[in-house]
């Protein structure tokens, strides 16, 4: 959800700014997507990450960087076009439950890895890094998800008790 989180933040970050200064947005999502990705890719390098885990955290990196790469993709999308097609905002809710799952496994396998963090411990706490994004931005969504719901209905409401 930590990826889903961040497209979410760099759509709605872009349409605060003004078209004309967008470019330095860009080059803001440059940065983040450095901060991202390049921890994961430095990771994944390490000759201590190949030494073997019982559970499969090199597997889950690897899911986690394809991921990122995925989101970097909507993230420019997202910021570059302007209406964006439905068509992309169905395939970003369709990565929103793919990243879910994502998020789900690796706070599974993580939390029965503890073990690896001796033979692997790059490995270990990346994954422990991003399972703490992921529960924290997880959080921030169901909360923000919740809140709209009751926007929604109040809405709805007052709509029903006006007078026709």
């Amino acid at each position: 959800m930590f990826l889903y989180l961040l497209i979410f933040m760099a759509y709605f970050g872009c349409r605060r700014i003004p078209r004309s200064q967008r470019i330095k947005f860009q080059l803001v999502n440059v940065m983040f997507t450095a901060l991202v990705l390049g921890p994961q890719l430095y990771v994944l390098t390490r000759p201590e990450s190949s030494r073997y885990c019982k559970q499969p955290l090199l597997n889950n990196l690897s899911a986690s960087i394809v991921l990122s790469c995925i989101a970097v993709g909507f993230s420019v999308v997202f910021t570059l076009l302007e209406p964006v097609p439905l068509s992309v905002w169905r395939c970003y809710y369709m990565f929103g439950l793919l990243s879910f799952g994502h998020a789900l496994g690796t706070v599974i396998i993580t939390s029965t890895a503890a073990p690896c963090a001796k033979t692997t411990p790059e490995l270990y706490y990346i994954s422990l890094v991003l399972t703490v994004a992921s529960v924290v931005s997880t959080v921030f969504l169901v909360v923000k998800c919740g809140l709209w719901l009751i926007n929604r209905l109040d809405e709805d409401n007052a709509q029903e008790a006006a007078p026709p």
